[in-house]
C-alpha cells in the first residue's frame, strides 16, 4: 500500500502531503483523528503516531480508488441532518430533498404517510423530523438497509416516531391506507454505463436498477397505490432525468389526476406524481 503520510508528520504536513483536495483531506483527518474543524486548525502541530498514519493512508487509498467519501466516513448530510450510511444503502443526494419537500407539502395534517424503499431512512426521517403529526411507515426489502434506517431513526427522532417494516413493496403491509405515498425506487436501466462509473460502482445495485427498462418499479408502485391511497391521496416518486413523461403516462393510465412533474434545483424534472380519486 502506498504511504502518502508518514508517522511523525504533523497535521499541517499531512494536509500538504495528501494527494486529495483540501476539503476531502480535512474530512478524512477529522474522521480518523476524532477532531472538529476548529481542532484541526488549533492542533495543526499535533504529531501522528504510526497507527494513525497507517489508518490515514488506508483511508486515502480507499478514496483514491474511487470509494465514495460517504462510505469511508460512514455518514452523509441530507435535509440538514447527518445520516449513517454503509454500502448496504444508497447515499442520500441533494436532488432527493425535493421529494421530501413535496411530501411535506402534500401530506395532510395528522395523516398517514408511506415511504417505499426507504434505504437509509433519509426521506421518511427528514419528513418525520419536520412533521411529528404524521404517522409514517417506511419499508424496504433489505434487512441490512432497515438496520441502518433504524439507527438513523434513533439518532434523529423520539422512540416510535416511525414504523419500519421489511416488505417487497406493498406485499407485507397491513391492510391500511395512506394519504401520501413517497418513493425513490430503482430507476436506472439495466446495463446503463453509469452503473460502472463514479460512486454508483460502490452502491447497492438492486437499489439503483430494476435490471430491466427502468420503469418496472413504477408500474408496481402505481398499480398498488390505487388501493393503498385514501380518497384524493397523493403518490410522489423520484425518477431519472429523462423519465418524467413515461412516469406521467403510467400515472394517467392508472386513473391518477393532477398528474405533473417538479424540477430540482438544476431545473431537471426530478419528481412526478398525481392524486387518486377513489370513486
Amino acid at each position: 500500500m502506498s504511504a502518502y503520510l508518514a508517522a511523525g508528520s504533523t497535521i499541517a504536513q499531512c494536509q500538504s502531503a495528501s494527494p486529495l483536495d483540501a476539503l476531502e483531506t480535512r474530512m478524512l483527518l477529522m474522521h480518523a483523528l476524532g477532531l472538529s474543524r476548529v481542532q484541526l486548525i488549533t492542533q495543526s502541530d499535533k504529531i501522528l503516531d504510526a497507527e494513525q498514519a497507517q489508518q490515514l493512508n488506508a483511508l486515502l487509498l480507499r478514496r483514491i480508488n474511487g470509494e465514495p467519501m460517504a462510505y469511508i466516513i460512514g455518514e452523509r448530510e441530507f435535509f440538514g441532518l447527518n445520516f449513517y450510511v454503509t454500502p448496504d444503502v444508497l447515499i442520500p443526494r441533494p436532488d432527493t430533498e425535493l421529494l421530501v419537500e413535496l411530501g411535506l407539502h402534500y401530506a395532510p395534517q395528522a395523516s398517514r404517510l408511506l415511504d417505499l424503499g426507504t434505504g437509509s431512512g433519509a426521506i421518511a426521517i427528514a419528513i418525520a423530523q419536520q412533521r411529528p403529526d404524521l404517522q409514517i411507515t417506511a419499508i424496504d426489502v433489505s434487512p441490512a438497509a432497515l438496520n441502518i434506517a433504524a439507527r438513523n431513526a434513533a439518532r434523529h427522532l423520539p422512540p416510535n416516531s416511525i414504523t419500519l417494516l421489511q416488505s417487497d413493496w406493498y406485499s407485507a403491509l397491513p391492510a391500511q391506507q395512506f394519504s401520501t405515498i413517497v418513493s425513490n425506487p430503482p430507476y436506472i436501466v439495466k446495463d446503463d454505463q453509469h452503473l460502472r462509473q463514479g460512486d454508483l460502482r460502490f452502491e447497492p445495485i438492486d437499489a439503483l436498477t430494476d435490471h430491466a427498462d427502468g420503469l418496472s418499479a413504477y408500474r408496481q408502485i402505481i398499480s398498488g397505490a390505487k388501493i393503498r391511497l385514501t380518497k384524493n391521496g397523493w403518490l410522489l416518486m423520484e425518477h431519472g432525468y429523462d423519465q418524467s413523461q413515461a412516469v406521467q403516462e403510467l400515472l394517467a393510465a392508472h386513473g391518477f389526476s393532477e398528474v405533473q412533474s417538479w424540477p430540482d434545483l438544476a431545473g431537471i424534472l426530478r419528481v412526478s406524481g398525481g392524486s387518486f380519486d377513489r370513486q
